[in-house]
């Protein structure tokens, strides 16, 4: 650019200057196209294919309307114009001319509504489910129960904080990573009962079809059947909070054989769990567990270093509750505050990691109160 700008001001070099940006801006565009899709997926489902194809339907449908509309008025207006000395006609009060714009929108409304009618009685229709999950929003993670089968996790965010605060180059699946993901089996149906904890959520899939909102206190019902294996990825829809964008939803849909076997794997892993919360835990082994279960529920408010966010979430660092109010410490924990943003986690973890919690806020950031907090303290106050 500094050449161009020496090569003169006159109209040669502004032009040399307007090409070289208008190719520029080309370039970009095209490369953006290439990552740009304005339409809907198609989606893996037989129900997210027929709403693409009534979407399709209703699109030309539309297509149509608008290219015949706005020919016959601007056909109307060039051929009718007063220049030409055309007098208008007079339509007052004609019947023939209502009954035609009257009937012709009805019968395009009439051909409209079948298709999608069946698309959404389809759609509602969560009868005959093979696998039964239940899905809790909460601020900010997803909480999935596999009814059959007795499995109980959450799923949270796993994009490193770097990414978040522009210290590092973001992935292709930037806020769209977790640690536990939704495991579907392909070829099933599966029937999903959302509700939230908290707030209202939205838990959509694009390539499923399913939108549907998590409302506390409510049940919905929605479903699906996965054609192929893969990854699929979604968001929280719903404005749920200040961490709202962090919310996001990972599917990986498994044949028969693969499902069978993390099903197994889950079940192995929930009586080694049970069996941890038994064993003598040291400081030490508490204090690295506890770290990992506060980076992931705790940190985005109360902050890694502890010092939580002034006038909104309060420091852990050097808090008289961390420091010394160790029952108050460990009941706030378990069963949050009221008229706060303080969630109970007493239902959210497991005793271990309760305890791990716990005992790593008492002795991180300086706290050094020496104190354990065991899984077994935990058990005994839930009364387990």
């Amino acid at each position: 650019m500094d050449k161009l700008r020496d090569s003169g001001s006159g109209p040669r070099a502004q032009g040399l200057i307007l090409t070289t940006l208008f190719a520029s801006s080309a370039l970009v565009a095209s490369t953006a196209k290439a990552d740009w899709e304005l339409n809907m997926p198609v989606g893996v489902t037989e129900i997210s294919q027929s709403v693409y194809s009534l979407h399709m339907i209703i699109f030309w449908i539309c297509v149509v309307i608008a290219v015949i509309v706005f020919g016959v008025m601007f056909w109307s207006i060039f051929h009718h114009r007063k220049s030409k000395g055309v007098k208008p006609a007079s339509f007052h009060e004609s019947t023939t001319v209502e009954i035609i714009w009257t009937v012709i929108p009805l019968l395009i409304l009439v051909g409209m509504a079948v298709p999608a009618t069946a698309t959404l009685r389809q759609m509602y229709d969560t009868s005959d489910a093979e696998v039964d999950i239940q899905i809790t929003g909460y601020q900010w993670k997803w909480r999935y129960q596999y009814l059959n089968e007795e499995i109980d996790f959450f799923s949270n965010l796993t994009t490193p904080k770097e990414q978040i605060e522009n210290q590092a180059e973001k992935t292709d699946t930037y806020l769209l990573e977790v640690d536990n993901p939704l495991v579907l089996p392909v070829g099933k149906k599966v029937r999903f009962l959302l509700t939230s904890n908290d707030v209202i959520h939205s838990w959509w899939i694009p390539d499923f079809a399913v939108k549907k909102d998590a409302i506390p206190g409510f049940i919905n019902e929605a479903w699906t059947k996965i054609d192929k294996p893969g990854t699929y990825r979604g968001q929280c829809a719903e404005l749920c909070g200040k961490d709202h964008g962090f919310m996001p939803i990972v599917v990986v849909a498994m044949n028969d054989d693969d499902y069978a076997a993390w099903v197994a794997q889950q079940q192995t892993a929930k009586q080694a769990k049970a069996a941890s919360a038994e064993k003598e835990w040291t400081l030490a082994e508490l204090m690295t567990k506890g770290e990992q279960v506060y980076n992931t529920a705790c940190a985005a408010c109360h902050q890694a270093n502890g010092m939580g966010i002034p006038g909104a979430f309060p420091a852990l660092k050097g808090s008289p509750m961390a420091t010394q109010d160790k029952a108050g410490h460990i009941n706030i924990v378990l069963n949050g505050k009221a008229g706060t943003a303080m969630a109970a986690y007493g239902s959210q973890f497991d005793a271990v990691d309760l305890a791990a919690v716990i005992t790593y806020e008492r002795n991180a950031w300086g706290n050094d109160t020496g104190e354990i907090v065991t899984p077994q303290d935990i058990k005994q106050i839930q009364g387990q």
